[in-house]
């Protein structure tokens, strides 16, 4: 896995977290909503950078390599 790879993953892991984060409060939703443009964006550009983009098996291969539990195995 390429610095470049790992760096995209993980800009996917926090925007997930944040989102979740944002939406775990279905009334507070709207007020966190905004927080989420900068993760958006960094995972955009981390997966440009990358090469990933329009690559999601690629991508989620790398995502499934640092965060295991994503899979949803452990459900």
């Amino acid at each position: 896995m390429h610095e470049t790879e790992v760096a995209a993953a993980q800009a996917y892991i926090r925007l997930l977290a944040a989102t979740r984060a944002a939406l775990a409060d279905p009334a507070d939703g709207p007020l966190y909503m905004p927080l989420l443009a900068s993760p958006m964006k960094e995972a955009d550009e981390a997966l440009h950078s990358a090469g990933l983009t329009g690559n999601e098996d690629r991508f989620f291969a790398l995502v499934r390599k640092l965060q295991p539990s994503l899979t949803g195995s452990d459900r």
